[in-house]
């Protein structure tokens, strides 16, 4: 699957250009025309990467990069500046703000592709290296569909429901456990309340994927909100 990747600037051309070379590239390419909206989209989206201008109006690069450093669902996500300064103390200035890498304009988007394709493989070597598998919980996309289950839940009256498309019989505890989930709440939270381990709490998770037919919390709380299973 092709990488994933947004691109913030607030210059038409410039933002089309970048577009169009990037997905010739083989990249998928949504694009922002500010940081507003671009943090906007990431709260239901999560990018492999980041491209950002830096000088742009109401919220400028630095800040934009200070905002997603502080969410714990994109402290390690990749960010390349884009820029048309080109002094030593700005690029400094990137550094120590957790930029990734840091391109003046003019550039050869060649050079932007090889930075991309640098950092996504790096990316990639990282995770293999620590071994992350299904047992091991990713954090950071665990909060980023705890986001995006809280913002389904500011839609939920807008949601229309229908019955579920095959039988599904919850236990007790498992319509405790979808209701705890459908709140928005981590599974830390979801066993102090029902005074159980994070471990029970799961493998009901587990269960309710299985019953529901879905593979993440954000699929599960759709499905409950749509189907009336979430009360």
């Amino acid at each position: 699957m092709s990488a994933q990747l947004l691109l913030v600037d607030d210059e038409p051309g410039i933002r089309e250009a970048v577009k169009d070379y990037l997905q010739e590239s083989g990249f998928n390419v949504q694009v922002a025309s500010n940081a507003l909206e671009g943090w906007e989209w990431m709260q239901l989206n999560t990018p492999d990467l980041v491209i950002s201008d830096v000088m742009m109006p109401q919220v400028d690069g630095y800040q934009f990069l200070k905002q997603l450093r502080e969410d714990p669902r994109f402290q390690a996500l990749p960010v390349v500046f884009l820029t048309a300064k080109g002094m030593t103390g700005d690029r400094i200035q990137g550094y120590h703000a957790g930029v990734d890498a840091y391109l003046p304009k003019p550039f050869d988007p060649d050079e932007l592709v090889a930075i991309v394709e640098n950092l996504l493989a790096r990316r990639a070597a990282k995770g293999a290296s620590t071994g992350d598998d299904a047992e091991t919980p990713d954090l950071a996309e665990l909060a980023n569909q705890i986001a995006q289950i809280k913002a389904l839940l500011t839609q939920r009256n807008a949601i229309s429901q229908s019955p579920a498309p095959f039988k599904i019989d919850l236990t007790p505890r498992e319509q405790s456990v979808l209701n705890l989930v459908a709140e928005g709440l981590m599974n830390k939270e979801i066993a102090r309340r029902l005074e159980t381990s994070v471990r029970n709490v799961e493998k009901y998770v587990s269960r309710l994927f299985s019953k529901t037919g879905t593979s993440s919390r954000t699929e599960l709380v759709r499905f409950a909100l749509e189907h009336g299973l979430a009360k």
